[in-house]
């Protein structure tokens, strides 16, 4: 093979998050049902033990998707936050924003990714794991507008956030609808939620 020819070679960060994009865009276009580290593999141009040295098996492979996703949800409202009034309605709007935008954006393949991975101990353990760490931002970010808030109501705010999220996805909402309820549910858990 000519030196044209030649893939650059990528360093094991770079082939990760390269096989990581192959793998949303396949799930993407065919869902997760036929989702195999050998046809990941095959689309990423790699040998197949490459595959499985990143990932393990094919529930390596759905976790890590679930993590970026969870660890994106979590920069995008820490991002927004920052230029975010003291005020609940503004943190309220935000956290709103970038919990339905989020979700918008990975759209199905987050759920495909949810189901093919149901009833698996490592999708508990990884949706335990992005959870606290979510919810540690999100008490945070209401409590300094509000006071203290008790786990339930935090707990409510995820609940309607994947509710109105899917609502967004399916067509049944609008996006902006689906903030706006979200929006909310914050500043009605805050203001009733208290400890």
């Amino acid at each position: 093979m000519s030196p044209e020819g030649r893939r650059p070679r990528l360093s094991r960060e770079e082939r990760h998050d390269q096989l990581l994009e192959e793998a949303r865009a396949l799930i993407r276009e065919e869902g997760t049902d036929g989702f195999t580290l050998a046809r990941l593999a095959e689309r990423a141009g790699v040998t197949k033990p490459l595959a499985y040295q990143h990932f393990g098996d094919r529930a390596g492979v759905l976790a890590e998707l679930y993590r970026s996703f969870e660890a994106r949800q979590r920069e995008v409202l820490a991002d927004a936050l920052r230029s975010t009034p003291d005020e609940l309605e503004a943190v309220a709007a935000v956290v709103a924003g970038a919990y339905v935008d989020c979700c918008i954006a990975e759209g199905a393949e987050l759920a495909d990714v949810v189901a093919a991975l149901a009833g698996s101990p490592t999708l508990k353990l990884v949706r335990d794991e992005a959870e606290a760490a979510y919810l540690g931002m999100l008490r945070e970010a209401v409590e300094r507008v509000s006071g203290p808030l008790d786990d339930a109501a935090l707990q409510a705010v995820v609940g309607a956030g994947d509710a109105v999220a899917r609502s967004a996805i399916d067509g049944t909402s609008t996006p902006g609808r689906a903030r706006a309820l979200l929006a909310s549910v914050v500043v009605s858990v805050a203001s009733g939620g208290r400890r």
